[in-house]
C-alpha cells in the first residue's frame, strides 16, 4: 500500500464454527453517502443481504447489496470517488482483490472493512 495515505480499518468477525452448515454474510454500502452495513453467520444469501441492506439503510437510504458471500470473507474498500469489493479465503485475499478494485477508481483507499465468515471460499458477488 505504498504510496496511500488514510486510515486503514478493519473489522474481523469470527464466527462460531459448526459442522455442516453454510454461513452467508454480505456488505451494503451507498456510493452516494458512504453509509454501510454487514451481516454474518446467517442461514441463506436472502437473510444476509437483507440484514445488511437494513443495518446500513439507518445511515442512507440508497444501500444496496454489493457483495455477498458463503462460507468466505467479504471487503469493502472505500475511498473518495469510488469503491471495491470483493470476497475470497483467506482473508487477505478478499482484502488484496477490494483494494485493487478500489484502485481502478481512485488513487488513496481511504478506508477497509473487512467480514469473516469461515470455511470454504464459496460466495458470489450479486
Amino acid at each position: 500500500m505504498a504510496g496511500m495515505r488514510g486510515v486503514l480499518l478493519l473489522v474481523a468477525l469470527v464466527p462460531v464454527p459448526a459442522f455442516a452448515q453454510d454461513y452467508y454474510g454480505a456488505i451494503a454500502y451507498s456510493p452516494r453517502t458512504g453509509a454501510h452495513g454487514w451481516s454474518l453467520n446467517h442461514p441463506s444469501r436472502n437473510a444476509a443481504e437483507k440484514v445488511a441492506v437494513s443495518n446500513c439503510s439507518k445511515h442512507a437510504a440508497d444501500c444496496k447489496t454489493q457483495v455477498w458471500f458463503k462460507n468466505a470473507c467479504g471487503t469493502l474498500a472505500t475511498g473518495q470517488g469510488g469503491f471495491g469489493t470483493a470476497w475470497g479465503n483467506p482473508q487477505k485475499a478478499a482484502d488484496d482483490e477490494a483494494l485493487k478494485l478500489c484502485a481502478v477508481d481512485i488513487a488513496e483507499t481511504e478506508a477497509l472493512s473487512t467480514l469473516r465468515a469461515y470455511r470454504n471460499a464459496v460466495a458470489h458477488r450479486p
